[in-house]
């Protein structure tokens, strides 16, 4: 399958909604051990979430790292600045290059298979006393996920789109997180909350997943995905119906927080 092609303009027509878990997240995370932390965002996107790193950390050098050379592109155009920049890199193999004070990672480790086992890595590179903090969507079984996968296996669709969403352990339990990192020996907060977000406009689901889930199939189905997204926003409507209010879309979430000891 072609690398995963990523639109951060569209990305973004639901930034609101998808910064909310990540400041939640970040209201968790306690004091970083040195006065001039060190910070990598991992699957930074559009650097929206990034900033608010240096919001927080005012004395900190932020770095946010992804993949997306379009996202990466968006990035330093909206946020970049003297202790705040951005870099090239595949979250799957990325390995810090010196101390860091907090490792954080929003909505971006389901995108990498095994990812658990580069937490030994991460951790053993933050300073004591510092952080290791993610959140993971922990909805591939609601209603927007399962309809995508069942389309895509469809006899119409399953021979273009095979492979491009392999996403059966793209995250793990509460529980085996939980279990991993203290077993890392780090002081460890695991939750899940699931948001209830109220979608304006017309079919917002769809619009909503063109952002994220389905930019594999996107990608795959080039000029030849409208046929698709008339298939699949039908079954998106016929779940999520528009109410007098807007369009009601739960989305749960996955997050941890690991202290390593000081």
């Amino acid at each position: 399958m072609p690398a995963t092609a990523w639109d951060p303009s569209q990305y973004l027509r639901h930034a609101g909604h998808r910064a909310r878990p990540f400041a939640d997240l970040l209201a968790r995370v306690p004091d970083l051990p040195s006065d001039a932390p060190r910070v990598a965002d991992l699957g930074c996107g559009p650097g929206n979430a990034t900033a608010l790193l240096a919001a927080r950390w005012p004395t900190a050098h932020v770095t946010g790292y992804d993949n997306s050379p379009d996202m990466l592109a968006r990035a330093v155009a909206d946020h970049a600045g003297d202790r705040l920049d951005f870099a090239h890199a595949d979250v799957r193999t990325w390995t810090p290059d010196a101390p860091h004070d907090l490792i954080i990672s929003n909505a971006t480790l389901q995108w990498a298979p095994g990812h658990a086992d580069r937490f030994a890595d991460w951790i053993t590179a933050l300073r004591p006393g510092g952080t290791f903090a993610f959140q993971v969507p922990g909805n591939f079984d609601a209603p927007s996920h399962r309809l995508l996968r069942e389309r895509a296996a469809s006899a119409r669709w399953r021979t273009r789109l095979t492979g491009a969403l392999d996403h059966d352990d793209a995250v793990l339990t509460r529980e085996a997180y939980l279990a991993r990192l203290t077993r890392l020996g780090c002081a460890t907060d695991v939750w899940e909350t699931t948001y209830v977000h109220l979608l304006q406009g017309d079919d917002p689901v769809l619009d909503w997943v063109k952002g994220t889930a389905l930019r594999p199939v996107l990608t795959a189905l080039g000029e030849d995905a409208a046929d698709f997204l008339t298939e699949y926003g039908a079954l998106l409507r016929e779940a999520y119906p528009r109410g007098p209010h807007g369009t009601v879309f739960p989305f749960r979430r996955v997050f941890a927080v690991a202290v390593k000891a000081a």
